[in-house]
């Protein structure tokens, strides 16, 4: 008999309820509106996400308990303290990575000073040089379970390349966790200043990776249950080495 409490059945027919579907997507973009996802930290750094999101993400480490995580785009490193966080609770040796291309200084001292900076490595660059790829495939080399968290440049080419070169890292039973792929379901002129928007984000590269991968499949359970979430079609589950 299962411990677990959820429900899979009462949750896909919750997401597909156009009386929940509606309201709520009215909600989350009326809500970006006031930036609401950059009123949040995690362990006193802020992490710029949706509390569902958050607790997905959480969720997944637990899950799989990574011998590294690997984060492209870090900010003011929120995020890197969430993965480093459920690592340190784990216990163990687990480590997570962080890319940008742009660390800016106080954001890397506060980083680096924080309790949990023994579980946290930085790499300034971007994630797709192939230098900042070889010190990422060092530090991954001979790790068995690898989660991948993709959120920095949101254009279709630059997640693409993302998913090419850090895909492999993962493995059966582990995670692939594409950010803001909710990009392609907001109004068009939504991102002006931007260089992504419909039609050229992270879910259009999703969708395209795996029309050429049988290795990956879209955890819908995940996004389902969370009913707000910056990652529809994102979270992806690693289904055969």
């Amino acid at each position: 008999m299962s411990l677990d409490p959820k429900d899979p059945e009462k949750i896909r027919q919750m997401a597909e309820d156009p009386e929940v579907r509606a309201p709520l997507s009215a909600l989350f973009l009326k809500s970006c509106e006031y930036r609401y996802s950059y009123n949040f930290t995690w362990l006193g750094r802020p992490i710029i996400q949706y509390p569902q999101d958050i607790v997905a993400i959480q969720e997944i480490l637990w899950q799989v308990k990574p011998e590294l995580v690997v984060e492209t785009g870090i900010a003011h490193g929120g995020s890197l303290m969430l993965s480093a966080s459920i690592l340190e609770l784990i216990g163990g040796s687990g480590h997570v990575v962080g890319i940008d291309i742009d660390i800016r200084q106080h954001n890397r001292a506060a980083i680096e000073a924080h309790p949990l900076a023994k579980r946290i490595s930085m790499i300034e660059g971007s994630s797709v040089d192939p230098a900042v790829v070889r010190r990422v495939l060092r530090l991954a080399a001979h790790k068995e379970r690898v989660v991948v968290i993709l959120d920095s440049n949101h254009t279709h080419e630059h997640v693409s390349e993302e998913l090419r070169l850090y895909s492999p890292l993962v493995r059966r039973g582990s995670y692939l966790v594409i950010l803001d792929t909710v990009i392609d379901d907001m109004p068009a002129d939504f991102f002006r200043d931007r260089p992504w928007g419909r039609g050229n984000n992270p879910k259009t590269a999703v969708h395209e990776f795996l029309a050429g991968s049988d290795r990956f499949e879209i955890d819908k359970e995940v996004e389902n249950k969370l009913l707000l979430t910056v990652a529809p079609d994102g979270y992806l589950r690693c289904v055969k080495d």
